[in-house]
C-alpha cells in the first residue's frame, strides 16, 4: 500500500509499518554519553547527553525512528529524575547537558510537570541545558522551566525542511510559519534555539536536495537559531523502508552531506553541525570514508570549511 495522500490516514499507515519497540526500564535512560561540541562562544566543551526513556511522542512523523526507545504508556512520575541521576553518577564531568527524550520535553505525559523542579535541581550545575520540543508545545511550561534553571535554556526543534509540500507529507502537523512563531516566542523570552534539518527527506529528488537543505538553513538562521544540525535522512523505522521499496525515498550520499555542511558552516550565521550517528550507512567507499567522516567531525568542532578529501576510487561520491 502506498503512502496515503490524505493526512487523516497517515498515522494508521505509519503505525502499520513499524517493527517492535525496544523494551526499556523506566528508571534507566536508554543511553548516555559525554561528547564534545563547539559552543556558542566558539569553545569546544564537554556535553553530557542523556537519552531519556519516556512516553512516545504523540506526533507520528514519517521519518522518525526515536519511538523504538520509548515506553508503551505515560511516563511514571519520578522516573525522569531517576534516569538523570543514574546517568550523571556514571558520566565524566561536562559543562553542558542535553536531555534528549524521543519526543517533546514539554509534553506532560512524556516528562511529568511535577518532575520539572527535581530535574532543574539535578542539572543546575550545568551552564547550558538543551531539551527537545515540538513547536506546538513551546508555551508556559517552557517559560516556567527556564525560570527554575540557574543556567541558559536552549530548545531544539525539528524544522526538517521548508519545502511546503514535503513538510506536510512528513506528518509533523506543522507549517514553517508555525515553526517561526515558536522560534519568535523563544527569542522573545531569551531562550536559545537549535534546529534540526533533514538532508534529502522522502519525496525529494536528489537533484533538489542540496538546494532545499540550504534554503532550510537560511530559514533556521533567519528564525534566530544559534545552531542547526543537518541529519542525513535514514531508514530504520519500517515506514522509510516501505518508501524506499516504492521509490519514494533514497538516502543522501556522503558527498551531498558534505556540500550541505560546507554551505552551513560557510554562512557564518551560527553553528552548523552534521549528525554523524550511524554515518557509515551512507559512507560506503572503504578507501575514503574514514577520512571524510573525520573531516566532518573536525568541521563540527572547528566551524570552518576544511579541504575536501579526494578519492580516486569513488570520485568523492561514495
Amino acid at each position: 500500500m502506498h503512502y496515503p495522500e490524505l493526512a487523516a490516514e497517515r498515522d494508521t499507515w505509519i503505525l502499520a509499518q513499524r517493527p517492535r519497540r525496544n523494551k526499556l526500564d523506566p528508571l534507566r535512560p536508554s543511553a548516555f554519553l559525554v561528547e564534545e561540541e563547539c559552543s556558542a562562544s566558539g569553545e569546544v566543551v564537554a556535553v553530557a547527553t542523556i537519552f531519556l526513556a519516556n512516553r512516545e511522542c504523540p506526533w507520528r512523523c514519517l521519518m522518525c525512528d526515536l519511538w523504538r526507545n520509548t515506553l508503551p504508556g505515560d511516563t511514571p512520575p519520578g522516573s525522569i529524575p531517576a534516569q538523570i541521576e543514574y546517568a550523571l553518577s556514571r558520566l565524566s564531568p561536562a559543562r553542558q547537558i542535553k536531555l534528549y527524550n524521543s519526543g517533546s520535553f514539554f509534553d506532560r505525559k512524556a516528562v511529568p510537570l511535577e518532575d520539572h523542579a527535581a530535574i532543574a535541581g539535578l542539572v543546575s550545575g550545568f551552564e547550558r541545558v538543551i531539551v527537545e520540543c515540538h513547536p506546538a508545545l513551546v508555551g508556559e511550561d517552557c517559560l516556567r522551566f527556564r525560570d527554575r534553571l540557574g543556567s541558559r535554556l536552549e530548545v531544539a526543534m525539528g524544522l526538517e525542511t521548508i519545502h511546503p509540500q514535503i513538510l506536510e507529507k512528513l506528518n509533523k502537523r506543522m507549517t514553517s510559519a508555525q515553526f517561526a512563531a515558536a522560534a519568535d516566542r523563544l527569542r522573545a523570552n531569551d531562550i536559545h534555539l537549535r534546529v534540526f534539518i533533514l538532508v534529502q527527506p522522502p519525496f525529494m529528488p536528489a537533484s533538489e536536495a542540496l538546494a532545499w537543505a540550504a534554503r532550510s538553513l537560511d530559514f533556521a538562521f533567519d528564525c534566530g537559531a544559534t545552531a542547526a544540525t543537518l541529519i542525513p535522512t535514514r531508514a530504520g523505522n519500517g515506514a522509510m523502508e516501505a518508501l524506499l521499496a516504492q521509490g519514494e525515498f533514497s538516502p543522501p550520499t556522503l558527498g551531498m552531506l558534505e556540500a550541505a555542511a560546507a554551505y552551513g558552516v560557510g554562512m557564518g550565521r551560527g553553528r552548523a553541525f552534521v549528525d554523524l550517528w550511524d554515518i557509515s550507512r551512507i559512507a560506503t567507499c572503504p578507501c575514503c570514508r574514514d577520512g571524510r567522516i573525520a573531516r566532518l567531525r573536525r568541521m563540527n568542532l572547528e566551524q570552518r570549511i576544511l579541504p575536501a578529501i579526494a578519492c580516486d576510487a569513488c570520485g568523492g561520491q561514495g
